[in-house]
């Protein structure tokens, strides 16, 4: 093999090796902010990721090594880097468009696991490629820089450590730099652009190559004037706001009754500010119904913690329901808590501490009349705060007569829903516990406090409500409220498989929703669907 002079300076192949570890976790953590919209960032998710990831990269392993061996030209492998970065350059103009083609066709021939089978066939289809041709750099670099067995263990040794320096930064660099200041797919323009610097470099200094090398900034260049919006949601036309920070995908739409928080492209309220100032009609006004459980003979004096503020709505509602209530919350996206004050009038004397729920409450000795539990999203239950443990820290922040509120966001049926679990669980740290469900959501209103005289309170309180539509919602809660019978699945730090049992309910709810989509296909065919939808 005649080198030509830029891998003459092994400096340039250390430097090829450190970039394309970089590209690779870069690649990966932009993955999982692409799918994260559409399937959620469970470890269920993360799982598949890393999987496929992994798959990928062996098989490029195996495939550069018999390609160095079989003909040692580095045209190939530079070839290859150029055709990965064009690839990543281009996920950002047709990733979404390929999750929900993929998502469309499943939903109608997958009746279980269609969160696994849908985010494994996105992650096959979009990201499989081009971290196989990223996984033979390091067989066939080794190749091309090893010059005698004598120094062949410190020359592979100094490969892997460019390699994994290079993945480090990797990893860092977009979940703290570029993912939250231009979003992801600028992310991923921007580690293709690098690959393709790398390939570009080497075929300018050979002199040949030239044409692919012009092609692959062609094409790149329209990847960046087609792919450069972070729009997930390219359908809407008219999002008051749309972005991302570190933990979630955020978009804000306004309405002229409403302003809506949603962290998913497809479905899912997670916040919203009311600006006639009357009832929600969601979970929050279920919710409500907590400070008149407690032994506070006026709401507005129970001192009330949001574990999961989000924009504050529910902290909104029970001032403007109650009074100048006492209220604090923590939000662990600080991003959500500026969109708060910009586009949910959320009061600045509303004290909003960035953490994780959990740790705020191991981290403080104060006491509570209400805890709201307002955390779980989707499948992305976080385990920390499902847990016995969790719910009795919970249980020690609470006043004697305190109650806490969990907004449990799908409602499941069977003794093995996610809900169950997560009701014995209470159940075996409080003494009261009953649960309402919330019409024409999916959303279930768990109460539970140590005190017994929580319903009676709830309704000797309510005859003191004075506005018609609360009162109206306080009889609703307290004529479906029932007693929790329960059982034994209790959740631990140790085990608490909330991902899998969410799972369970995703598919339920799925096939629920198109049933009908579905019955429509067997009978008229795709034509039939699209008809009804059109």
């Amino acid at each position: 093999m005649n080198k030509t002079s830029i891998l003459k300076n092994k400096l340039f192949l250390y430097l090829t090796e450190f970039f394309s570890g970089m590209s690779v976790m870069a690649v990966e953590l932009g993955a999982s902010r692409l799918l994260a919209p559409y399937f959620s960032s469970s470890q269920i998710v993360w799982t598949i990721i890393i999987g496929t990831i992994m798959i990928a990269m062996a098989l490029g392993n195996i495939y550069g090594g018999k390609s160095a061996d079989k003909n040692p030209n580095p045209d190939k492998l530079y070839t290859r880097i150029l055709i990965a970065g064009v690839w990543i350059a281009a996920i950002p103009v047709v990733g979404k468009y390929i999750v929900l083609g993929i998502s469309a066709l499943l939903i109608f021939t997958v009746n279980t696991n269609f969160l696994v089978w849908a985010a494994f066939a996105a992650c096959m289809v979009i990201f499989v490629f081009p971290l196989f041709l990223l996984g033979t750099v390091t067989p066939s670099l080794a190749k091309y820089t090893v010059d005698s067995l004598e120094d062949s263990g410190s020359t592979v040794g100094t490969l892997n450590a460019f390699n994994t320096i290079g993945s480090i930064i990797g990893t860092f660099v977009p979940t703290f730099v570029s993912i939250p200041a231009v979003g992801t797919s600028v992310t991923f323009l921007i580690f293709a652009a690098i690959l393709l610097a790398l390939g570009i470099l080497y075929f300018v200094s050979k002199k040949s190559g030239l044409k692919k090398s012009g092609v692959s900034v062609a094409l790149f260049v329209l990847c960046c004037v087609f792919g450069a919006s972070n729009s997930f949601a390219f359908w809407e036309s008219d999002l008051a706001y749309e972005g991302e920070s570190i933990y979630n995908y955020l978009q804000v739409k306004e309405t002229d009754r409403s302003v809506i928080l949603s962290t998913n492209v497809l479905f899912g309220v997670q916040s919203i500010l009311i600006k006639d100032e009357g009832l929600t009609g969601m979970y929050y006004d279920y919710a409500m119904a907590a400070p008149l459980m407690t032994g506070k003979e006026n709401p507005a004096d129970c001192n009330t913690l949001i574990l999961g503020m989000g924009t504050g709505t529910y902290a909104h509602q029970c001032r403007a329901y109650y009074g100048d209530m006492p209220v604090e919350g923590v939000e662990i996206d600080e991003k959500i808590t500026e969109l708060a004050r910009e586009y949910f009038e959320l009061p600045e004397d509303v004290k909003v501490t960035t953490y994780d729920g959990r740790a705020y409450l191991n981290a403080i000795d104060g006491k509570y009349d209400v805890i709201m539990v307002d955390a779980y999203q989707d499948i992305t239950i976080p385990f920390q705060m499902s847990s016995v443990e969790f719910f009795t820290l919970v249980r020690d922040h609470l006043t004697e007569d305190g109650v806490m509120v969990v907004n449990m966001n799908m409602r499941g049926s069977g003794e093995d829903s996610i809900n169950a679990y997560l009701a014995d669980t209470i159940s075996s740290v409080f003494g009261e516990v009953c649960t309402v469900d919330v019409r024409g959501t999916t959303n279930r209103e768990l109460f539970a406090s140590n005190n017994p005289q929580m319903l009676a309170n709830l309704e000797k309180h309510k005859e003191a409500v004075t506005d018609e539509g609360l009162l109206g919602m306080m009889n609703t809660v307290s004529e479906n409220l029932s007693a929790y019978e329960a059982g034994e699945r209790i959740m631990t730090d140790d085990k608490a498989p909330v991902e899998l049992l969410g799972m369970r309910v995703i598919d339920e709810l799925i096939r629920d929703e198109v049933a009908a989509y579905k019955q429509l296909y067997e009978e008229q065919g795709i034509r039939g669907v699209l008809d009804s939808l059109l």
